[in-house]
């Protein structure tokens, strides 16, 4: 029977274990730029050579499952290094989602709206405290982007909310920030590396737990919850 490992020795395997990993993501990544490279060679000497449309698109169609694939890696390295955030007082969570919103909504001249409509409906009160605003965007963007994604799967013509609001209990004051109605899922997507999606959800949560928060996935809402000072 083999030994069992002290805690010191298990921190150890998987401290290893984590570097080993990200190592082999940094491969993988190099590699599909390489792929890339030649893709996008073949893709010109098409182009050049008057090809049939079908076979430049099934060579786009390669180049953005690369692009895709080269994208979740990079996020899959930043889930596997630590979080820093660089807080600071008086950070205001409503300002930092309503820019969020206001970003996938509105878009740019060059790119328009996003995603379909998301409304804000936020409690009449301040829900400041010590944040990094950077790291929480960012957060706050991926979260966002999955939610209109499970939306859409809802099939629901109706408009996606985000409700902020502030929770008072006897150990803790939260900043607590739901998304809904979404598709109900079988798995909780703060967990889960299924997909694209989730891989970037998953850092999500990972940055809100940096800040002493929590996110679940609670029958059909995505729940968030911040510490408030």
């Amino acid at each position: 029977m083999k030994p069992l490992l002290s805690e010191t020795q298990d921190s150890d395997s998987l401290q290893t274990l984590g570097r080993a990993s990200l190592q082999i993501i940094h491969d993988l990544k190099n590699q599909l730029n390489g792929l890339k490279l030649y893709a996008t060679f073949l893709h010109k000497r098409l182009e050049e050579g008057d090809r049939p449309a079908d076979e430049l698109e099934t060579v786009n169609k390669l180049i953005a499952g690369l692009d895709r694939s080269a994208s979740d890696l990079s996020t899959l390295v930043q889930y596997c290094r630590p979080v820093e955030v660089k807080k600071q007082p008086g950070v205001d969570l409503q300002k930092i989602m309503r820019g969020v919103v206001s970003t996938l909504t509105n878009g740019t001249r060059a790119t328009g709206a996003l995603f379909g409509p998301m409304v804000i409906d936020a409690e009449p009160v301040a829900l400041t405290g010590a944040f990094d605003p950077v790291a929480l965007a960012e957060a706050f963007k991926l979260i966002t982007v999955g939610a209109m994604k499970l939306h859409h799967k809802k099939k629901d013509d109706g408009t996606l909310t985000v409700r902020l609001r502030r929770e008072v209990t006897e150990r803790k004051t939260a900043a607590v920030i739901e998304w809904q109605p979404l598709n109900s899922l079988d798995h909780d997507p703060f967990r889960s590396f299924a997909g694209s999606d989730e891989i970037r959800m998953s850092l999500a949560a990972k940055i809100v737990e940096a800040h002493g928060g929590s996110a679940e996935h609670r029958k059909g809402i995505l729940w968030v919850s911040l510490p408030l000072k």
